[in-house]
């Protein structure tokens, strides 16, 4: 059985209550992890603070806490095939998925590691006999909830930063996915992290998340997860005047114009839905196309998606199973509602031959045309589905990306510059590619949505603003 790690300590949930680890890959149950509760949570919470206020943590110097945050890289990409194992089993990610999942971890601490001595104050003209600074100090006590669909590269785009600015972290993992984590911390400690700085309290998300996000002790939440969630921790937050920054999901266009290139476009839409079986909230899961060039656009994207293959992480094919049962049932929800309402089915992914019989595995399946005002082309599946539908013009292009609650990621395809940038800036959205999607990790990328995908900035030098707060220090001297 696993422990969970607070204070520089390896503990048990007070009262021994555990969680089984379960595989995606067979539904197998191989581990166990410690229920974390409230109880766990105020430990946690309490050696943060002591790591600030009477700790080693809380001396160091900015430039020594990069040097730390560095070591922690070089510790990951060390350990990347170990880590690798673990992320892969955990999640079911195709092993080639997982191990850049790990790289990009390691990518976080080396950029916020270098950042850490680089935010600076400034010096604020006033009146004379007067000196004005603004400084920029860690907030405190940072909480962190992340889910299960990028463990790893979760704790790297939430601690890291939170770190760099020298907050003391708790972090509370995904009760699916929570092994990653647990390593994690482990290595951060042998690479010089001082105890305290970083608590990793496992349990269930309506047990320990929710005593997290309500607690009287913590200074900001970051929070990755559903809109229904989200909700929760913003009033927990509200309760004790806490800021939040919450990433919830998104409906993602890739918005097709008929001069689009498509050798280039088309394995990247492709990608961009299959990409962790769909369970990203960044995936592109509407394919927008110029009505002339509708029918010739699907059918290229529908060749393509008839060759994906689902399997095992050993198999390291496209895509890996679902999550868990729940994921399961949702995603073949949508396609089973979808069929039944006559939306036609253009094309379907395999699954391999000779995976476990219990395992999560669903079939990537492209719809089109989708109406307008099917759960398809506006609600979150968050699993391998792509809605294809047809727009008459750059007007109807627009409306048509921006017809959702959701404002995260976009992309518009066309060889027409001008018309690529008129359509980037009007689609609402924290992200817009033209002619790409995706950055790989994308850490140096300032990312997080608009509406209902959330609020406030992760990645790049941003996110330090996020994970800061300022000072205005007034000195009269006569």
């Amino acid at each position: 059985m696993k422990k969970m790690f607070i204070g520089g300590q390896w503990m048990t949930a007070h009262d021994e209550r555990t969680l089984p680890v379960v595989s995606p890959v067979d539904g197998q149950a191989y581990d166990d992890i410690p229920r974390g509760a409230a109880h766990e949570i105020d430990l946690a919470v309490d050696a943060a603070r002591r790591a600030l206020d009477d700790g080693a943590w809380g001396r160091m110097t900015a430039t020594e806490r990069g040097r730390v945050l560095h070591g922690i890289g070089k510790k990951l990409l060390d350990h990347v095939d170990e880590l690798t194992e673990i992320e892969a089993r955990d999640t079911g990610k195709p092993l080639a998925t997982a191990r850049n999942d790990i790289v990009v971890l390691a990518r976080y601490f080396e950029f916020y590691g270098a950042a850490a001595d680089k935010v600076h104050g400034e010096v604020i003209p006033f009146q004379n006999g007067h000196h004005v600074s603004l400084l920029r100090e860690p907030l405190g006590v940072t909480a962190h909830i992340i889910p299960w669909n990028y463990p790893a590269q979760m704790i790297g785009r939430t601690i890291a930063p939170a770190l760099a600015m020298g907050n003391a972290t708790v972090l509370k993992p995904a009760e699916d996915t929570s092994l990653s984590a647990l390593r994690f911390a482990e290595l951060a400690t042998e690479a010089g992290l001082p105890a305290g700085a970083l608590n990793v309290v496992t349990g269930l998300g309506e047990e320990a998340g929710a005593a997290l996000a309500a607690h009287p002790g913590i200074d900001l939440i970051s929070f990755t997860g559903s809109n229904e969630v989200g909700t929760l921790v913003q009033q927990a937050a509200a309760r004790n005047a806490v800021k939040c920054v919450l990433e919830l999901g998104g409906k993602s266009p890739q918005i097709v114009f008929a001069d689009a290139d498509l050798d280039r476009a088309v394995p990247i839409i492709v990608k961009a839905i299959i990409q962790n079986a769909g369970q990203t909230c960044t995936a592109g899961s509407r394919l927008l196309v110029e009505q002339g060039a509708f029918d010739a656009v699907v059918e290229r994207v529908a060749q393509v998606f008839a060759k994906v293959r689902v399997g095992t992480p050993a198999m390291d094919l496209d895509c890996g199973p679902l999550m868990n049962p729940a994921q399961l049932a949702r995603v073949n929800r949508y396609i089973d509602a979808a069929r039944a309402a006559g939306v036609p089915v253009l094309a379907q992914g395999r699954i391999a031959d000779g995976v476990p019989s219990g395992g999560y595995y669903a079939r990537p399946t492209l719809f089109g045309p989708v109406p307008r005002t099917d759960a398809l082309a506006c609600e979150e599946v968050f699993g391998p589905v792509l809605a294809a539908m047809p727009f008459a013009d750059e007007a109807d292009a627009i409306a048509l990306a921006n017809g959702t609650p959701y404002g995260l990621l976009a992309a518009v395809w066309s060889e027409n510059a001008g018309r690529a940038y008129r359509v980037a800036k009007a689609v609402r959205a924290g992200q817009v590619f033209v002619n790409c999607y995706g950055a790989g990790g994308g850490v140096e990328l300032p990312f997080g949505g608009t509406k209902r995908s959330g609020h406030g900035r992760e990645k790049g030098l941003l996110a330090l603003e996020e994970l800061s707060s300022t000072k205005t220090l007034v000195h009269f001297h006569g």
